[in-house]
């Protein structure tokens, strides 16, 4: 669900509102993208155990198509970790924020960072009169 809402309201939000910010001290549509992206290889490469960083989305892309695209492309990495995950692996020990952390402990926490910036998002495509993806699906019900 989380990947779904992220990537719908990717997809929905306009080009030109990809650098709308609510007030400055935040991050802009966009970097919310980027940020979302990134997150995906640092949950997951501490699950999957590759050493991979963050590539450094959020600063590096701008444009909807490329951020689209990079957060399309992260959570096709982070699919290899929940897909790869069994009950044997997933109360086993990792380093994470340099602390042992369980591997399903680390997908929980994405999830809630995934939600924690998709509400983010809700309150941005709200202000620019869009419906959020979530309260599509409620409504069509």
């Amino acid at each position: 669900m989380s990947k779904n809402d992220l990537l719908k309201s990717a997809e929905e939000m306009p080009e030109e509102n990809y650098s709308f910010k609510p007030v400055s001290t935040v991050r802009s549509f966009g970097q919310l993208v980027g940020h979302a992206a990134d997150s995906q290889y640092e949950f997951c490469s501490a699950v999957i155990g590759d050493g991979k960083q963050p590539p450094g989305i959020e600063k590096s892309k701008t444009s909807k198509a490329d951020l689209v695209q990079a957060l399309k492309d992260a959570f096709a990495y982070c699919d290899q970790a929940y897909s790869a995950m069994t009950d044997a692996q997933a109360p086993q020990m990792v380093k994470f924020f340099g602390h042992d952390a369980p591997k399903l402990s680390i997908l929980s926490f994405n999830v809630a960072h995934n939600m924690e910036h998709y509400g983010n998002m809700i309150t941005y495509l709200r202000i620019k009169g869009l419906v959020p993806p979530s309260s599509q699906q409620q409504s069509s019900q």
